[in-house]
């Protein structure tokens, strides 16, 4: 019986949580690659903004008194500083949900995702 324990877990071996752990100090598991990816997600739409401004605004500054040219300057201006009120606004939003139903403004963010073995 016990002989047959010992090849059993020979066999077969350990299983990890997928979902949470850490390797060398880095977080590991699926929530660690979904917050990596939201962030990545952030970081890229805020320099797509910063470039689209730069250039909005070189457009605005090159249009010569067009008003055609101007309006469409200011548009995409506009557009871009909206873009960036829904990024920082989704995050406000996701704080308060967290607040409201987990008592925790950040979880969201970081969320404890509890698995077998795990108190």
């Amino acid at each position: 019986m016990i002989g047959e324990k010992i090849f059993a877990q020979n066999i077969v071996g350990t299983i990890t949580n997928p979902l949470t752990g850490g390797y060398g100090g880095v977080e590991t598991g699926l929530v660690a690659f979904l917050s990596n990816i939201l962030q990545l997600v952030f970081v890229v739409a805020g320099m797509y903004a910063l470039i689209n401004i730069i250039l909005a605004g070189f457009a605005y500054m090159t249009a010569g008194g067009d008003s055609k040219q101007l309006t469409k300057a200011w548009d995409r201006i506009w557009q871009t500083f909206l873009g960036l009120a829904i990024i920082a606004g989704s995050f406000i939003l996701a704080a308060i949900v967290g607040f409201i139903f987990f008592n925790n403004p950040s979880f969201l963010f970081s969320p404890i995702i509890y698995g077998p073995g795990t108190p």
